[in-house]
């Protein structure tokens, strides 16, 4: 075999086995192209080996209602105390909470079909401590068409829808008049009204022509 023939045998083995000839046959360079060296496609693996970040997403949510109410029972009643009560519950919940109310008690005055509000204070009243503060309304006829007649709110005796047509009186602030009215009995003036919190003479003068003792 002659030698460009060795030669071109050795080209093609040089070429099957990956190297690069440089120089002519004598002097052969070898270069073998790695991946290593273009980091391509490692990054890309990589990239898509590597797990996306969730985005922090914090989501208020809102606190429930309160499904109770607490409540302060005292007076004529067996038990006075704080009860924890189901919310919307009513005046005859309360009194019933706290054992019911004594053989003394007066609970003419006292509307027990009201509903309770959250921190409410009932206050039962003996029937010494009403007549001592001026007696129970009669429950005849002539008061009933005298407040007709007038077409003022008592304050004494109107529960708490009623006195929520005075004007600025909101559910709170009627909650708070008969709170009042339980606790010191029944109002002597309508000026006492300005004992209670949140209604002094600017609110009164609002009111004064529309209530009545």
């Amino acid at each position: 075999m002659n030698e460009q023939k060795r030669c071109m045998i050795f080209l093609l083995a040089a070429v099957l086995a990956g190297v690069l000839p440089i120089g002519g046959c004598g002097s052969v360079t070898a270069y073998q192209w790695s991946p290593a060296e273009s980091g391509t496609d490692t990054e890309l693996e990589s990239e898509l080996s590597e797990p996306e970040e969730e985005p922090d997403i914090q989501t208020e949510v809102p606190l429930p209602e309160p499904e109770t109410i607490w409540v302060y029972v005292c007076g004529a009643v067996q038990s006075p105390g704080v009860y924890e009560l189901p919310a919307e519950s009513r005046v005859f919940e309360a009194l019933a909470a706290a054992g019911g109310t004594r053989k003394d008690a007066e609970l003419r005055l006292l509307n027990q079909a009201a509903f309770l509000a959250d921190g409410e204070q009932i206050t039962v009243l003996t029937a010494e401590e009403v007549e001592t503060a001026g007696g129970v309304p009669a429950a005849g006829a002539e008061e009933e068409e005298a407040g007709a007649f007038s077409g003022k709110v008592n304050l004494n005796t109107a529960g708490r829808e009623e006195l929520m047509t005075l004007s600025g009186i909101g559910e709170a602030r009627a909650a708070a008049i008969i709170a009042y009215r339980e606790a010191h009995g029944p109002f002597s003036s309508p000026e006492e009204i300005m004992n209670i919190e949140g209604i002094k003479e600017k609110a009164f003068s609002k009111i004064k022509e529309e209530i009545e003792v």
